[in-house]
């Protein structure tokens, strides 16, 4: 069974596997090692409908909306985007549509309509119905009993959104929520919950045979890919001070999608595919130039950034 990055609430487990679909878009991305141009293109605004306002606007608007995007990305005003403008920009995109979806969402959960998300009404969302589990009774059924924990802890989750007496959440609890990684008073809260998870033998810490779980090896055998995989993530990307365990710092990383590695690999494809004088910064130039393939990216959003003035707007 492969573990993989599993989060210790339902609706973390959703949104880790959301993120865990990367992997798969990389692959398309640069099959082989080599980079698909036409992959960005395919991704462009993602559904039809999105596509047809795309077409609807003109050359000129185009243009326009993207050189007051350019210039919102310049920070320091200078006529160039450097790679640390171009992360946080993405960065700061991927938070601002996780904050608009969770606010849809949020509508789409208050059934009633009072300005608040009940667990009842969490539950009819998700579920269709109201579930209660017993917290001391477990299943037999080891399927149902996977699904109970997952419950109990995302009824945790819950409680502990909820920072005022009324019973249920009110918007920005429930972003704190859905989006635990954007709200400080969560943080502490998820490494508890990872911890007892995984920290089998209470040592504080997620050592690399709990982190791959409920592997074991065959000496018999070579490991599967997937356990290298696992292995090299723990080594390279989580595992920071190389002591060769997950404090609770290193494990939040683990636990929660962080997304500046992503922002900085896109904001590192864009100016190797257009920096035309090799100087490792954009000019407005050069992104015209190749402006096609600046509106297939996450700079843009694929492009969504040109319908939404939250971005090319002058006054953001």
């Amino acid at each position: 069974m492969r573990l993989g990055s599993r989060p210790a609430a339902l609706g973390l487990l959703l949104l880790c596997l959301a993120a865990a679909g990367a992997g798969d878009a990389e692959e398309l991305h640069y099959p082989q090692g080599e980079h698909r141009s036409d992959y960005d293109r395919e991704a462009l605004l993602g559904g039809q409908e999105e596509v047809d306002e795309y077409v609807k606007l003109s050359p000129e608007e185009q243009h326009k909306r993207l050189k007051s995007i350019i210039q919102k990305i310049d920070l320091d005003s200078d006529g160039f985007l450097t790679e640390s403008e171009l992360s946080s920009w993405i960065q700061m995109s991927f938070k601002h549509y996780a904050m608009q979806e969770a606010k849809q969402q949020f509508v789409e959960y208050d059934k009633n309509n009072d300005g608040s998300v009940s667990w009842d009404e969490y539950n009819i969302q998700m579920y269709d119905r109201v579930i209660d589990f017993d917290e001391n009774t477990a299943l037999d059924d080891a399927e149902e009993e996977s699904f109970r924990q997952l419950h109990l802890k995302d009824k945790k989750r819950f409680e502990k959104a909820n920072q005022d007496s009324s019973p249920g959440l009110n918007l920005e609890e429930f972003i704190a929520f859905e989006h635990p990684e954007e709200v400080d008073y969560m943080t502490e809260f998820v490494i508890q919950e990872a911890l007892e998870e995984h920290d089998k033998n209470g040592d504080g810490f997620v050592s690399l045979e709990e982190f791959l779980g409920d592997y074991r090896r065959d000496p018999t055998n070579e490991d599967p890919e997937w356990i290298l995989v696992e292995k090299d993530r723990f080594l390279n990307d989580y595992d920071k001070d190389n002591d060769g365990r997950l404090d609770p710092q290193e494990l939040l990383s683990w636990v929660v999608p962080n997304n500046q590695g992503i922002a900085q690999e896109e904001a590192l494809h864009l100016i190797d595919e257009m920096d035309l004088n090799s100087d490792r910064k954009l000019s407005e130039a050069e992104i015209l130039e190749n402006q096609d393939l600046f509106l297939t990216s996450e700079a843009t959003d694929y492009g969504r950034q040109l319908h939404d003035e939250y971005f090319y707007h002058d006054e953001l």
